[in-house]
């Protein structure tokens, strides 16, 4: 009897031991390799992730294959989870996830998910860059005794065979497209756009992008502020913080595969996302520059690779205001926060 005790006792724990697993929560990315790094609580749990002292808790197996899987409806991004762990304003569809049935499409189904992936808006058609100031191109100001540089966070027009323009889309990377920077007045900046397609923008205006000398005498003003406004931070004042990381709040969850999906063209639609260059007024330098920071990152003529100024989520990590740079990326990379701006000499 002991004997059979004991042996009836090891199997019950190694039974207890296969249905407990171990939670692993998605860790926030390290701002050293992602431009919005950050954005995201480290505290932060799981979406959804089922209390440990719930006694259903062991019906979720963390080893499963068939759970995290990307997928989508209507056209709106979602993850094949369980049934039980679609809450908030996401919603499961059946039939379109491997696995059991309880494992089906978790989606967006409120405003967020109301975006079409496929759909190619150009905000900016119409508008046209005002005349240069003091001997600059148009869209340019001065700033210093020989340098212009653009007014507003550019954006792009194409260019056809017959030299004429048209409007692009700023939530569309250009890829190979012939395409022009403008500045313009109340556009939607470019972003989705990489060092290397901004800078080959800039030339086509018969421009080039700002060194990053240039770009932080700009930004920084005569005096060498911190912020473009003075040396004090005001929150607010420039598209510089967002509460909830845009693709969290697009995709409906924190896991780790929304992060190779930063290239959608509806995370920038999202509202209280990347705004028009001229909604934030107050966030000029003192030669009347707008946008340098936050809003989008700005690319610079670093060959390594650096964007600058930080962009709507984050203004702080890589530094305060002006001063904060990303250099984790070559001039290949491209993401929703992108953009850019272009120099001139005077």
């Amino acid at each position: 009897l002991p004997l059979c005790f004991l042996v009836l006792t090891a199997c019950a724990a190694e039974g207890a031991s296969m249905h407990t697993s171990t939670r692993r929560d998605s860790a926030p990315l390290d701002d050293g390799a992602s431009s919005d790094a950050g954005a995201l609580d480290a505290s932060r749990s799981d979406a959804g992730a089922l209390d440990a002292s719930r006694s259903d808790a062991g019906a979720l197996d963390a080893s499963r294959t068939d759970a995290g899987v990307p997928c989508s409806v209507d056209g709106a991004a979602g993850e094949c989870i369980d049934v039980a762990l679609c809450t908030g304003d996401r919603a499961p569809t059946p039939g379109l996830c491997p696995g059991p049935a309880a494992i089906q499409c978790c989606a967006p189904t409120t405003a967020s998910g109301m975006c079409d992936e496929r759909a190619m808006p150009t905000p900016n058609a119409g508008l046209v860059e005002e005349p240069g100031v003091g001997g600059c191109p148009d869209g340019m100001l001065p700033v210093g005794a020989n340098l212009c540089v653009d007014r507003y966070e550019a954006s792009l027009v194409v260019v056809d065979a017959d030299g004429s323009t048209r409007s692009w889309s700023p939530y569309w990377n250009p890829g190979d497209l012939r395409v022009r920077a403008v500045s313009l007045r109340g556009a939607v900046p470019q972003a989705y756009i990489n060092g290397l397609q901004a800078a080959a923008a800039c030339a086509e205006a018969g421009k080039r992008l700002c060194t990053n000398a240039e770009w932080l005498r700009a930004c920084q003003g005569s005096a060498g502020t911190t912020y473009p406004y003075g040396n004090t931070r005001m929150d607010g004042v420039c598209n510089d913080a967002r509460a909830v990381h845009p693709a969290v709040e697009y995709y409906g969850t924190n896991a780790s595969w929304i992060w190779s999906r930063l290239d959608n063209p509806c995370i920038d639609q999202l509202p209280a996302s990347l705004a028009r260059t001229d909604a934030h007024p107050g966030c000029v330098t003192e030669d009347g520059l707008l946008d340098m920071m936050g809003n989008l990152h700005e690319w610079t003529s670093d060959p390594g690779g650096t964007f600058r100024g930080g962009f709507y989520v984050d203004t702080v990590r890589n530094g305060p205001g002006c001063l904060y740079a990303t250099t984790a990326h070559d001039r290949s990379y491209w993401d929703y926060s992108t953009g850019f701006r272009c120099c001139a000499d005077r």
